[in-house]
């Protein structure tokens, strides 16, 4: 029997997970909701009997679903988590999972007092050079590491505005944040510093920082500095994770992992697709009630949240923020 799932947004990942599941055996997209009832039906117009809903309630109530994929903007978590919880309907939810801390620890405990499958789109978790990069870490010792995401600002108004996106920490260096917790530990500390050196002159509304640097302090001893920039051109990018450990440097970047000891350099290139293999993940546990696959659940991504609100606190005041779970 075909699972029925529910796409929330009608944006670019919206039609990506879309586009993913429509290729998958007994997975039928049967429903589109979106801020209106016809920019949801043009996205459901992609997939044979999708029907488009401008109103999560009537969605919900006219289709019988096993699952819906959550893709909207940061600022418009809260209520969709609560409904699907509120009615045992397991979900996938892009990140971030808010622009604050506080939305998504209601949710969180919201799930803990009715617990279902879900799963939240960390998708470079999913990556066979993370797993690489997991692997030949093993017996090491990290001493610090060097994150960045450094590209141009995306052409959306609720990006460039803070209470919409929570800025570009939150909204896409949470990736870089995530895979830090994910290979080198826990993070006990932040301290940040942000600033508007350009884009708030190139663009209208613009209030979120174009350029950042956080150094944290993980609970293992290690280091780390993560920074960003939102003020290259278009097609000028840097999105990347170096560890510096006691048997020598590894360097990621996305489809590629670069180990480099003291008489060899080792580079490996893989051409896997994480979007798939998240969904593949998902959709295994709805079939199965198997979890494992599944690398980020949503108790895990509200510690990414954590450290990257905690980055926000820590710019806005000058001053280092703990982390108290």
């Amino acid at each position: 029997m075909a699972l029925h799932i529910g796409i929330i947004g009608t944006g670019w990942f919206s039609k990506v997970h879309g586009d993913n599941l429509a290729a998958m055996d007994g997975v039928q997209i049967k429903a589109v909701g979106g801020t209106s009832a016809a920019k949801a039906q043009a996205l459901a117009d992609r997939y044979p009997g999708a029907i488009g809903f401008g109103n999560l309630a009537d969605m919900l109530d006219a289709q019988k679903l096993d699952a819906v994929y959550i893709c909207v903007p940061p600022m418009a978590h809260g209520e969709i988590e609560a409904q699907l919880i509120e009615r045992g309907i397991p979900f996938f939810v892009e990140k971030p999972l808010a622009t604050d801390l506080d939305t998504p620890l209601s949710i969180l405990n919201k799930l803990q007092q009715k617990p279902l499958i879900h799963a939240v789109g960390y998708h470079l978790r999913y990556r066979e050079s993370i797993r690489k990069m997991k692997e030949t870490l093993e017996g090491r010792t990290i001493g610090m590491a060097l994150g960045t995401w450094m590209g141009d600002m995306p052409q959306v108004a609720w990006w460039r505005d803070l209470q919409g996106s929570g800025g570009q920490f939150v909204e896409q260096t949470t990736h870089i944040v995530d895979l830090l917790r994910y290979t080198a530990g826990e993070i006990e500390e932040v301290y940040a510093a942000f600033g508007s050196r350009l884009m708030h002159e190139v663009h209208d509304n613009v209030t979120v920082p174009d350029v950042g640097t956080v150094t944290m302090k993980l609970k293992n001893g290690a280091v780390a500095t993560v920074s960003n920039t939102c003020i290259l051109p278009g097609g000028v990018h840097e999105v990347g994770l170096h560890l510096y450990t006691d048997m020598g440097i590894l360097d990621w970047k996305s489809q590629q992992l670069e180990v480099t000891a003291p008489d060899q350099k080792t580079t490996y290139h893989m051409q896997d697709d994480p979007y798939v293999a998240e969904t593949e993940a998902f959709i295994h546990a709805l079939r199965t009630g198997d979890t494992s696959r599944i690398l980020s659940d949503y108790a895990d991504a509200v510690e990414t949240q954590r450290v990257t609100c905690a980055a926000l606190e820590s710019a806005s005041t000058g001053q280092p923020v703990r982390l108290n779970p």
